[in-house]
């Protein structure tokens, strides 16, 4: 990890999701300073792997394959608006936010802000089943990924099918549509967003699937998965 990540503590995150929403981002990070829109160049956003957490919550479809969290990989060319912000007073060693952020590869990326300058922070981005078990171990993949009936996190094919998990594309999408947030990041988040194939985008995908801003989640997890 570069200058971001190389303290005891992450000093900027890069959050693209529901994260994009500073109100979203203080529920998480109360104490946040700095935030503001930046813009990741030669990275793609994609719906492309299963996270453990939606079948511990029960808002997973493994029968259709719509378990899929968010995250970021390499691609020459792409780019898409994310946010950035300093973690301040959250006492979030960079130990436990590996542990929040598990299935990961943790990077430095550096960004564009929208109004201006530039800098670096610390993202997540694909990572490998391989490199998951040499930190975490054998047992934990087992417990949590092969046995909720999933053979691998990451590397699924481009064509298998694999879907975003409904409750957190609604969460991440109510977010992003959140009053303060800018047109650009809500626009940003539709457009230029993609599912397992590369091709198609979030937006195209609510058109298709309009039944996903529909699915609220459980009661228990109003309050989590709401925007």
């Amino acid at each position: 990890l570069g200058c971001s990540g190389s303290m005891s503590r992450p000093e900027v995150i890069v959050g693209f999701g529901s994260l994009l929403s500073e109100a979203s981002a203080r529920t998480t990070f109360p104490n946040l300073v700095d935030f503001r829109l930046v813009r990741v160049r030669n990275f793609r956003r994609v719906f492309q792997h299963p996270a453990a957490i939606f079948f511990e919550r029960g808002i997973a479809k493994l029968e259709t394959q719509e378990f899929c969290s968010l995250s970021t990989e390499p691609a020459d060319g792409a780019s898409f608006i994310a946010a950035a912000f300093r973690p301040q007073a959250e006492n979030l060693s960079m130990e436990e936010f590996h542990k929040r952020e598990e299935e990961f590869e943790l990077i430095d990326v550096e960004f564009e802000g929208l109004e201006g300058g530039t800098g670096t922070g610390l993202m997540c981005t694909q990572s490998t089943d391989e490199q998951y078990i040499a930190r975490w171990g054998e047992d934990l993949y087992q417990s949590k990924y092969k046995a909720a009936g999933l053979d691998r996190i990451w590397g699924w094919p481009w064509d298998s099918g694999i879907r975003p998990c409904p409750v957190y594309l609604r969460h991440c999408v109510l977010a992003v549509s959140k009053p303060g947030v800018v047109p650009a990041a809500r626009d940003s988040f539709l457009d230029e967003t993609f599912l397992a194939d590369r091709v198609t985008t979030v937006r195209q995908y609510l058109e298709e699937h309009p039944e996903v801003m529909a699915t609220p989640p459980p009661e228990s997890l109003a309050s989590r998965y709401s925007g």
